[in-house]
């Protein structure tokens, strides 16, 4: 699992190792990933690497393979989130890193299992995308449009391994309490503690469906802004808060 060192990610290794799962955890920061371990009931392994960096990705699921076997499920959840403005050419270097991070993370985290995968004929990919992909909110043009493009890709590849066993999964979380929603300067609606969000996600992972908005309510809220026409849509986002601008 990508982003394991905090958030989402973090919440995730507790349930599952609480479960006698045996995890491999990956993420950029090398001592919040080691506390995370430690703490972790049983045996797990953990490997320093940025979901930018494909050779970093490859070397450590091969290591996984050859340390603990193939996994059964792997997570693509790193990600991250900044306000944008196209209009503001320093935030050029922020949309090109959240893409790369949200969207090219997401391929280069499960490339090293799919043909494993397929050649057992079995396992389950899952990518962590986000009802801000669902449509374009102000001020998060690189975030919402990474999020819609990760929505997307999982389809594409969901399709393309359909028979095989292999199993692809999209899941779209609303607000969860992490280091990422914290400094969101505005009402998030449905908010769910990170551990509780977890055993929502966990359930999700095993059951048969291939895509969810967890919690509900904010799944339909997404049916809602899916329909409405573009003025009146226009005219709800306009009002919406906006993260803050900032760098990666």
């Amino acid at each position: 699992m990508t982003g394991a060192s905090t958030g989402i990610g973090e919440a995730l290794a507790r349930h599952y190792a609480a479960q006698g799962a045996t995890l491999g955890l990956v993420a950029r920061r090398g001592a919040l990933l080691d506390t995370v371990r430690a703490r972790l009931p049983g045996r797990h392994f953990s490997y320093v690497a940025d979901v930018r960096d494909a050779d970093a990705l490859r070397a450590a699921a091969e290591t996984f393979i050859a340390d603990a076997g193939l996994p059964d499920l792997v997570i693509a959840n790193a990600g991250v989130s900044v306000g944008t403005l196209t209009g503001e050419q320093d935030d050029l270097p922020a949309f090109e890193a959240v893409f790369d991070i949200n969207v090219l993370g997401l391929v280069r985290t499960f490339a090293p299992f799919v043909k494993p995968m397929q050649a057992r004929g079995a396992g389950t990919l899952v990518g962590v995308a986000s009802v801000a992909g669902i449509r374009g909110l102000p001020g998060a043009g690189a975030y919402s449009a990474s999020k819609s493009a990760a929505i997307s890709y999982l389809e594409s590849l969901r399709v393309e391994l359909r028979g095989s066993g292999v199993q692809v999964k999209t899941l779209c979380p609303g607000y969860i309490d992490t280091p990422m929603t914290e400094k969101n300067p505005y009402p998030m609606p449905f908010m769910l503690d990170a551990d509780d969000a977890a055993a929502r996600f966990a359930r999700f992972f095993d059951s048969r469906r291939s895509y969810a908005v967890i919690p509900w309510q904010m799944g339909v809220v997404a049916k809602i802004m899916r329909l409405l026409p573009n003025p009146v849509y226009d005219a709800l986002a306009v009002k919406s808060g906006r993260k803050p601008r900032g760098t990666l």
